[in-house]
């Protein structure tokens, strides 16, 4: 597939989707950057592919309610944006705070499915979706986060349901702790990174590589017949 057909990455320009976008030019996709404000990220993980001997372009999309462009050829979907989030307990949330999360991820992401079905059923593509460790074990003051990503995974296992007959795929990364992107915007202290640590079975954190590894493999014809799952990124956090 990726010789005759392209990946629209959305969220490309932050930490975890440019890491897609590499990963998936080096399996052999034509990548487009998708954006929401950050040309100047978005222009560099282009260049970092290209100067890999991938293909990129970057691509202007603000959510909720952008023009999606010409999906002519498109082959894959996948979804890495997010929203800058503080991490208060759900006794303490802004309401608002909730809505503009749930504006962005949740009905940005089902305005860009259904843009890109059309296309995606022509070509017998794929959708794949960063959600959240969340999903599987609750992470005390994550819940701006985790709250929208349900409803992707909600999404996401209708679109295996009913697309599965016209050769769609849509499964989802259920990321853990990932030491880019919100990481270090947050800035965890010393106490919380080692006690957060002490939660996860491997020890570690994850990087984003290793996230982007797992996103190129469902994109793949190796998950040729893997559609409605979610594989936990997570180092066994949520076990």
């Amino acid at each position: 597939m990726p010789r005759n057909s392209w990946a629209l990455v959305l969220g490309g320009s932050g930490a975890l989707g440019g890491a897609c976008c590499v990963a998936l030019a080096r399996d052999g996709w034509e990548v487009v950057v998708g954006f929401g404000r950050n040309r100047d990220g978005a222009e560099a993980v282009a260049e970092r592919v290209r100067e890999e001997g991938g293909r990129a372009s970057t691509r202007a999309i603000a959510l909720p309610g952008a023009d999606l462009g010409d999906l002519t050829g498109l082959g894959c979907l996948v979804w890495a944006a997010g929203a800058d989030i503080d991490q208060p307990y759900l006794s303490k949330a802004d309401p608002q705070a909730l809505r503009k999360v749930i504006d962005l991820e949740v009905h940005g992401f089902f305005e860009v499915v259904q843009g890109c079905l059309p296309m995606l059923r022509q070509n017998r593509g794929a959708v794949v979706a960063l959600t959240s460790a969340g999903l599987g074990r609750w992470p005390v003051g994550d819940g701006l986060s985790v709250i929208p990503k349900a409803a992707i995974a909600a999404v996401l296992q209708g679109l295996a349901r009913e697309e599965g007959r016209f050769g769609v795929r849509a499964n989802a990364v259920a990321v853990g702790v990932v030491e880019a992107g919100q990481f270090d915007k947050i800035g965890f202290d010393e106490a919380w990174v080692a006690a957060a640590k002490k939660n996860i079975p491997m020890g570690r954190f994850c990087s984003a590589d290793e996230v982007a590894g797992v996103v190129a493999f469902l994109a793949s014809d190796h998950a040729s017949y893997i559609t409605g799952q979610t594989l936990f990124a997570d180092g066994g956090y949520s076990s």
